[in-house]
């Protein structure tokens, strides 16, 4: 596997290896990296599975844990079958445009520093920074991307927030995904393709000029046709964000799947 980072200080726990297990709940108070024995959630693999897919299917889990921070990350999607997608998602993938284009944050509408949009099941909606998009009808791609994430994490989704950062310099900044519509306790599967870039968690009670606590940020780097699952109750605690990287000249595509309830 390529590189992994996490940054801060690891107490003497770190050494004591857990099992990794997408979608426990886990609140401990010390930072570790955990390296799983084994993949998580084993399905069994059809016999016609390409190389690619019979790689990332046995890629190893990484567990990442803080204080109220619970993630698991791999590589889910070899790199043919991850730069196939990614093709496909160029040709396949229709973005919002107009009004769906802005935000409304502190009072005022700002442009989306990205390209955005969503699909999902029928009759669902999700609103944040005061809009509301209601999602197009899911397409084969991104059936067949929630089907690898359905057999690998044992989750199902009904609902994909897709954003297309054209380089470094599109981003986005610290929030958290806690939007009413969310199932309460169900994870966010991020899945992402194109250039590797620098993901980024920062608990709430360190934020600002006069931060309660001291806790140091997780720093990640997503790599393409990796998946980052965020359990339960990681957005409660812990905001996260893509800053902006000039030096990055490629494009990169990140999935954010969710589970919505119809309100």
């Amino acid at each position: 596997m390529d590189r992994f980072l996490l940054r801060g200080p690891l107490t003497s726990t770190a050494g004591q290896a857990k099992r990794a297990s997408p979608g426990r709940e886990e609140d401990d108070a010390s930072p570790v990296e955990e390296d799983g024995g084994g993949t998580a959630a084993k399905r069994p693999r059809r016999d016609t599975a390409s190389r690619d897919e019979r790689i990332s299917s046995h890629a190893r889990w990484r567990h990442i844990q803080a204080q109220g921070l619970s993630c698991d990350y791999k590589i889910l999607f070899g790199k043919a079958e991850a730069d196939a997608i990614f093709q496909e998602l160029e040709k396949e993938v229709e973005y919002f445009e107009g009004a769906l284009t802005k935000l409304h944050i502190f009072g005022k509408w700002h442009s989306i520093p990205r390209k955005q949009v969503t699909y999902g099941d029928a009759g669902l909606t999700y609103t944040y920074s005061g809009v509301t998009f209601s999602p197009k009808p899911w397409i084969p791609v991104l059936d067949r991307i929630r089907d690898r994430l359905h057999l690998d994490t044992g989750h199902s989704f009904n609902f994909v927030l897709i954003n297309r950062y054209k380089d470094g310099r599109d981003h986005i900044g610290e929030h958290r995904d806690d939007e009413r519509e969310l199932v309460p306790g169900s994870p966010i599967a991020s899945v992402s393709f194109g250039a590797s870039r620098d993901f980024i968690f920062r608990h709430c009670a360190s934020r600002g000029k006069a931060p309660s606590c001291r806790i140091e940020p997780v720093r990640l780097l997503l790599e393409h046709g990796s998946l980052l699952l965020m359990n339960f109750p990681t957005n409660r605690y812990w905001t996260h964000s893509l800053p902006s990287r000039k030096k990055v000249l490629a494009p990169r595509i990140n999935l954010t799947f969710r589970k919505v309830q119809a309100l």
